[in-house]
């Protein structure tokens, strides 16, 4: 039984982070409507402003506590969180394009909250998939690229006994386990550096569930590791 490991390397480093995992069964994630989901991320980038209430954007406290976390780790020079590329682009007015329906409601998820979302294809896992340090020699490739860029040694990197899924903890994904139209069997998750938001890590778990099983179908289990509960089934 394939698992998802939140390993002790990981908590050592944010003993107070929350990982909120949704694992999506038998959906349909093939584009029918775009204009739907363009819908959905213009609405999203709105609701985002209200995250963003100084004028600096770094000082905002959404973008100041990710970058604060990835003071904590080595990582790749000039890499920020996922969070703060998105929460950019709808700083500057720059719309999100449509990629596939359930990318476009994890973005749209983690606009209107301001957190980290992220997604993979599970049938592209190899063994059981791990939030860890880095051993640095791990093979990634991301879109884009036809080269390898391993991570740092000590990088926090979601990983299989293949590869780097994903590096610097939420920055960049592999081409090799991303989402597509042909995605049927999905890992979702939504990142929680500290404690202060845990309602709205609920909130947003249960809302992209409940968005994703009326427009794709299928259905969904949600979980929240923390220190306490270190690891789950995901099939």
């Amino acid at each position: 039984m394939r698992k998802f490991i939140v390993e002790k390397s990981f908590w050592e480093l944010f003993p107070e982070a929350k990982i909120g995992v949704i694992v999506f069964s038998d959906i349909d994630n093939r584009i029918k409507d775009e204009e739907q989901f363009k819908e959905i991320l213009r609405k999203a980038e709105r609701l985002a402003m209200l995250h963003l209430p100084k004028e600096d954007f770094s000082s905002n406290d959404v973008i100041k506590v990710w970058r604060d976390a990835f003071q904590k780790f080595k990582t790749k020079k000039g890499a920020r969180s996922s969070v703060e590329a998105l929460l950019k682009r709808a700083h500057k007015g720059d719309p999100i394009g449509t990629i596939n329906p359930l990318v476009d409601l994890y973005n749209s998820i983690s606009l209107k909250y301001a957190l980290p979302c992220g997604g993979e294809d599970i049938d592209t896992f190899v063994g059981d998939i791990r939030l860890t340090k880095a051993n640095g020699d791990e093979p990634f490739i991301t879109l884009g690229s036809e080269e390898s860029a391993p991570p740092n040694k000590d990088e926090i990197v979601y990983k299989d006994d293949a590869g780097a899924i994903c590096r610097c903890w939420n920055w960049r994904e592999s081409v090799r386990t991303m989402l597509t139209e042909k995605t049927t069997n999905a890992f979702l998750c939504i990142e929680l550096v500290n404690e202060s938001r845990v309602k709205d890590l609920k909130d947003a778990l249960g809302e992209l569930a409940k968005l994703a099983e009326e427009n794709l179908g299928g259905t969904y289990q949600i979980s929240i590791l923390d220190t306490d509960n270190r690891e789950i089934s995901i099939e």
